[in-house]
């Protein structure tokens, strides 16, 4: 028996609802959507719009950019009302997306002098559309949902550009049994290639890299309101030089929590095994921009062995997001950025090298930072050893550490090592006694194994490993 479109539309709405989405059968047209999204608007920002101050709103919102309209989905924006006073406002719940309203709508229809499209199913986080499903029936492809999407997105005066579904984020289609899944972008990135292949396009896996192909088990992963809020805030990928909208694979998403979580919970050294082009220094820059943002942590190193490592990892942190890392000109750049407390210094790039070559007692920021600091009763291991003559360099400590940990790894794919440094575990109880646990005896220099046998020693915690 043939299930048509219809039907497993509804099982999925059914599903949805399951997962505690609401769905709105009232929201059918453009005029409807608009109205929810000033309802939910005006309840998050405790505030009351008149009408043509909505309008005005909506018409500085709505952009054909779809990367502009990403960073105004996730930034917090500025608008001026009638009476001259400034509100400061967000579209959704951006410190915690679990919070927002969740809705599931349609058969929507967006007219327009141009184009009369009807979209299946869309997905609203406090009335903003982010997600749009198509779905097909089990004799058509997938691929003809990507193409119908694409003739949609290049209609001239189509809804993407000129309506809230300018802030799509995500498209899936779907037959029910062959799911898959990619982010919005420009034309320039969205269309098929001479291949007649649409790039990039991700079927979802668990951990164990097992596809999952069906629809609901896909929704059951995916969809369920916090994953799809987090794949929307912390998975997907800005890249301001190409301004461009980037979702992370599974297998990088799984490495970077296991990354996050390793070090939340104070769990000690670990590695993640990733092949040649899979996309590790994205792994690493997204790790490093979620640790950047915890309070307990004091610095975040990205610590590489060559120097055109340096270069090229500095050169794709910032591709993916501008000014994220500064350049250590020299040793004397890299330790004042070391004792710095800049938000924009948490994260640093460097070779071991020039990490081993850091003297904190010769450099007048060294001095300068723990004059500074003498008073504080939670003084940072970094000024504290920089001025214990009674104890060696933190850096060349540090540096030992990693040269025990890196030196092995010449014939491997794993040259790059990140290490954080949980600010609970690198401070001193009182400056006064000295009497704190060297933070190098913290740092257990774990036995690393050979690519040959491809077995790690029991001593190293895999967070997350792969076939080799």
């Amino acid at each position: 028996m043939t299930i048509k479109e219809n039907q497993i539309e509804q099982s999925l709405i059914h599903k949805l609802t399951d997962l505690k989405y609401t769905h709105r059968t009232d929201i059918r047209d453009r005029e409807a959507l608009e109205q929810n999204f000033r309802n939910k608007f005006e309840a998050l920002n405790r505030v009351n719009l008149t009408d043509s101050e909505f309008a005005r709103l909506r018409d500085e919102i709505v952009t054909a950019d779809v990367f502009t309209a990403a960073k105004t989905l996730r930034e917090r924006n500025f608008f001026q009302r009638e009476d001259g006073t400034p509100l400061q406002y967000t579209l959704v719940n951006i410190k915690d997306w679990c919070k927002n309203d969740f809705e599931v709508i349609n058969q929507l229809r967006i007219n327009t002098d141009n184009s009369h499209h009807r979209y299946d199913v869309i997905l609203l986080i406090n009335g903003v559309p982010v997600v749009q499903i198509e779905l097909k029936t089990l004799q058509v492809s997938p691929r003809r949902a990507m193409e119908q999407i694409v003739e949609y997105k290049n209609d001239p005066g189509n809804g993407y550009t000129n309506t809230l579904l300018c802030f799509m984020q995500l498209f899936i289609v779907s037959n029910e049994s062959n799911t898959y899944y990619f982010a919005n972008n420009h034309n320039q990135h969205f269309s098929f290639n001479a291949d007649e292949r649409f790039l990039p396009i991700y079927q979802l896996a668990n951990e164990d890299n097992n596809k999952i192909a069906h629809l609901h088990d896909f929704a059951d992963t995916f969809l369920a309101k916090c994953t799809l809020g987090q794949m929307i805030s912390r998975y997907m990928v800005l890249v301001a030089s190409e301004q461009k909208l980037m979702i992370m694979r599974p297998y990088q998403i799984y490495a970077v929590k296991a990354i996050v979580d390793c070090i939340h919970q104070n769990r000690g050294n670990g590695y993640i095994w990733h092949t040649t082009g899979s996309g590790k220094t994205l792994t690493s820059f997204k790790a490093s921009t979620l640790l950047k943002d915890n309070p307990d942590l004091e610095k975040c190193l990205f610590v590489v062995d060559r120097k055109d490592l340096d270069r090229q990892t500095r050169e794709e942190f910032n591709r993916f997001q501008e000014g994220c890392v500064e350049e250590n000109t020299n040793t004397e750049t890299l330790v004042r950025r070391m004792l710095s407390e800049d938000y924009a210094d948490k994260v640093i790039v460097t070779t071991i090298q020039k990490l081993g070559l850091a003297r904190w007692m010769k450099t007048a920021s060294a001095t300068k930072a723990t004059n500074k600091k003498a008073s504080s009763p939670t003084k940072s291991v970094w000024s504290h050893y920089a001025t214990s003559a009674s104890s060696s360099s933190l850096t060349n400590a540090i540096a030992r550490n990693l040269a025990k940990t890196t030196k092995p790894l010449k014939n491997s794919s794993l040259t790059r090592s990140c290490l954080a440094l949980p600010a609970h575990r690198f401070l001193t109880t009182t400056p006064a006694t000295n009497k704190s646990t060297a933070p190098w005896a913290l740092l257990k220099p774990p036995k690393i194994y050979s690519k040959k046998n491809c077995t790690p020693t029991p001593s190293l915690t895999p967070l997350m490993t792969k076939t080799c």
